[in-house]
């Protein structure tokens, strides 16, 4: 594995020095400062907020997802 810093600025990434590839690799990209991002994040949820919703739920969420999309289709 080769490590390789570089910027990415409005959809382009140009990294600090080139590479000599000569077939397609996966790449992974991780941003260093804090970016952001719409959505929702890790900190939107709350698994006692959660638990505290589903006490009186009588079957399993997985249940749930398989009978919703046994109906929707």
């Amino acid at each position: 594995m080769t490590t390789i810093t570089g910027t990415y600025f409005k959809g382009r990434l140009k990294l600090d020095r080139s590479v000599k590839i000569t077939k397609p690799v996966k790449v992974t990209v991780m941003f260093e400062n804090d970016v952001d991002e719409t959505g929702l994040k890790l900190t939107d949820f709350s698994f006692s907020k959660m638990q505290e919703l589903l006490k009186d739920c009588k079957t399993s969420f997985a249940d749930e997802v398989i009978e919703e999309r046994r109906t929707s289709v």
